[in-house]
């Protein structure tokens, strides 16, 4: 079946976009808008895309037709948290989703801890697994309140006992216990189901094929 896109609704879009690409890793956003006042909100228009330099990338729509209070706050102050979710916190990650007034404190609505970060204004969410503290590298405008923001990485936090070894950067992955977004309104997967593929090199395909 095709689906041609210009001749979809953007709703019918976001349908068969959010119900296809499964399942998206959520950057649960820490912000302060320029009067100091702390905001939160969960994305999963959301990725890592590279390391060196260390980049994340969100996609924000719109809220009353503007841009929502993340992406208004990141433009002024250049400085965001990009927070895991993990299944301990999806229920008070889902809190702070609630459409509320500018101003609103979600972390104190979903009783979470702020600590402090070390690179940037913003805190980091205490109960999250990992917390990545960004700058802004560009904002890009899409039109009708939306934009992908680009964030570089400056510092990471992760929890001590998922940590396997800190010389050498080795995390234990499965203990994070991360969620991904699904499809619909209420729909997670969990990141612990998982199966290993290991990669194969040009002399074990060309060792296959000569094998058929």
């Amino acid at each position: 079946m095709l689906f041609d896109f210009a001749d979809l609704s953007a709703d019918n879009v976001y349908k068969l976009l959010v119900s296809t690409v499964v399942p998206r890793p959520i950057a649960w956003v820490t912000t302060r808008d320029t009067e100091g006042r702390v905001n939160a909100a969960p994305y999963s228009f959301f990725n890592v895309m590279g390391n060196d330099p260390p980049v994340v990338c969100i996609g924000i729509g719109p809220k009353k037709g503007e841009l929502k209070d993340t992406g208004t706050n990141i433009r002024r102050t250049g400085q965001f948290v990009v927070n895991l979710v993990s299944e301990d916190t999806v229920h008070a990650m889902n809190i702070t989703a609630i459409d509320v007034d500018p101003g609103v404190d979600e972390l104190a609505m979903a009783k979470l801890t702020p600590l402090a970060s070390t690179t940037v204004a913003p805190p980091r969410i205490a109960e999250s697994p990992v917390a990545l503290e960004c700058e802004r590298l560009a904002v890009v405008e899409l039109g009708n309140g939306r934009a992908v923001v680009m964030g570089k990485v400056l510092a990471m936090h992760v929890r001590d006992d998922c940590v396997l070894d800190a010389a050498k950067c080795y995390i234990d992955t499965p203990r994070l216990g991360l969620i991904g977004r699904m499809h619909g309104r209420g729909w997670y997967a969990r990141t612990t189901d998982r199966i290993e593929i290991p990669r194969i090199s040009v002399a074990e395909w060309r060792a296959g094929k000569a094998a058929e």
